[in-house]
């Protein structure tokens, strides 16, 4: 991503607060509470988001595949059983 494209993100970003917190000034009394919960929720679910990526991933790194050495070449004559996991595993 280039500097410039993140700098436009960041001062739009920043524009887009401003907007939220004058509009927030104009908002009668009575939904401030929906408001609020309304942020906490999505700041909720922004959490939960990154923990499950974080969780997958890890799980994804974890992943030990136990196959001959041309498994990957071969693959299409092991899925057609031309070639056979037991064997040629040693």
């Amino acid at each position: 991503m280039s500097e410039l494209h993140f700098l436009t993100v960041r001062d739009n970003s920043q524009n887009i607060r401003s907007l939220i917190k004058a509009e927030i000034d104009n908002i009668d009394e009575k939904y401030l509470d929906e408001i609020y919960n309304y942020i906490l929720s999505k700041q909720d679910r922004q959490e939960i988001s990154t923990s499950v990526k974080q969780s997958l991933m890890s799980k994804l790194r974890a992943i030990k595949i136990d196959a001959p050495e041309d498994f990957a070449e071969n693959f299409d004559l092991y899925l057609r059983g031309e070639k056979k996991l037991e064997t040629d595993i040693r």
